[in-house]
């Protein structure tokens, strides 16, 4: 067993691992007071995956690959015709499922290809990103998220002895809402959520809680690449904390050196330099690296750089995806029944 796992881990007959979305460790410091119950199990932060995304970060932990073998390297991926949203399996034109199998995309099994109990959003199951990291598991659809000790009951009792819950809602009001009341608001709820698991376990069954990233409050801090830049830009892909540039032909140079304006906020760094520093794991298919631009600006200061493809429903306020050790940092937290 690895040295950063929590000791109460070994020998345990029966295991649930519930991810909370959004979590990171400096935050879960910073507000533990609302979150008691998490306080008081045992063990501490490793680290996520670069870029520190969703899409990416839970891919790894269901194939225990790094980006540069699993390929999903960030939330929206050039797949050489068209960037791919990869949570929404799509781009501005559409659903891209067909064009893109997702399990021919992201072809390593989850869970070592061990059919386990997955407890996710209902509405989830047979989206493209689900097909495309957890293609043959149990799916055990929530609803409500009151449910999920419910389900994880329900699935013990029927004799399973490893079960992966996720849980979404710390994110998403730190997108929407920021470090406010809604967040240590939702701290609280996602605390109660991780008592109420604890309350239905059967003895000597370990929970064990992480996250996929962490935040970082942007706010209004959002930087419109300079025309110095966009024009040696082909196109972009990543996220707003993590962009990638793709450069015209011949302008590689030209897009580095204009980038270089960004150095006191971001890590300017070239697709050689990522590779070689393996900030996506020390194995990268060729693939992979066709997804990859050829100038990464990864922020280091709170501020996001924009690209109008990136849009949603609302303006996030809290953003995550860089290295930064707010986003970086997870917790890996475990308490026997």
């Amino acid at each position: 067993m690895p040295s950063w796992m929590p000791g109460v881990v070994q020998g345990a007959p029966r295991i649930v691992v519930l991810l909370l979305d959004g979590l990171g460790w400096n935050q879960l410091q910073t507000y533990a007071e609302h979150m008691p119950t998490l306080a008081s199990m045992t063990g501490g932060h490793i680290t996520t995956v670069a870029p520190s995304t969703t899409a990416t970060a839970l891919t790894s932990l269901v194939t225990g690959l790094s980006p540069g073998e699993h390929g999903l390297i960030g939330y929206r991926v050039d797949m050489g015709d068209t960037v791919m949203n990869v949570l929404r399996w799509g781009d501005e034109n559409g659903d891209l499922r067909r064009r893109y199998p997702p399990q021919q995309t992201q072809p390593c099994p989850p869970f070592l290809g061990s059919s386990v109990p997955v407890l996710s959003k209902a509405e989830l199951e047979g989206s493209g990103f689900t097909l495309a990291h957890l293609d043959g598991v149990k799916h055990m659809g929530w609803r409500a998220p009151s449910s999920i000790p419910v389900i994880v009951r329900e699935a013990l009792a029927a004799g399973e002895d490893f079960v992966y819950a996720y849980y979404d809602g710390i994110d998403k009001i730190a997108h929407e809402r920021g470090f406010t009341d809604h967040y240590t608001a939702e701290l609280r709820a996602a605390d109660n959520l991780v008592a109420n698991v604890l309350s239905v376990l059967p003895p000597d069954t370990v929970l064990i809680v992480t996250a996929d990233h962490g935040q970082v409050h942007v706010g209004d801090n959002t930087i419109v690449p300079m025309a110095s830049v966009t024009e040696h830009v082909h196109h972009q892909s990543g996220e707003g904390r993590f962009r990638w540039l793709h450069a015209r032909r011949g302008r590689e140079g030209a897009l580095l050196d204009a980038a270089r304006q960004y150095d006191d906020v971001a890590w300017v760094v070239t697709k050689q330099q990522v590779l070689e520093e393996n900030w996506f794991g020390p194995r990268v298919s060729d693939a992979v690296i066709r997804r990859m631009g050829d100038v990464a600006l990864a922020a280091h200061a709170p501020v996001s750089f924009e690209e109008p493809l990136d849009g949603g429903a609302f303006d996030l306020v809290c953003r995550h995806g860089s290295l930064t050790a707010d986003e970086m940092l997870v917790p890996l937290l475990a308490l026997k029944a």
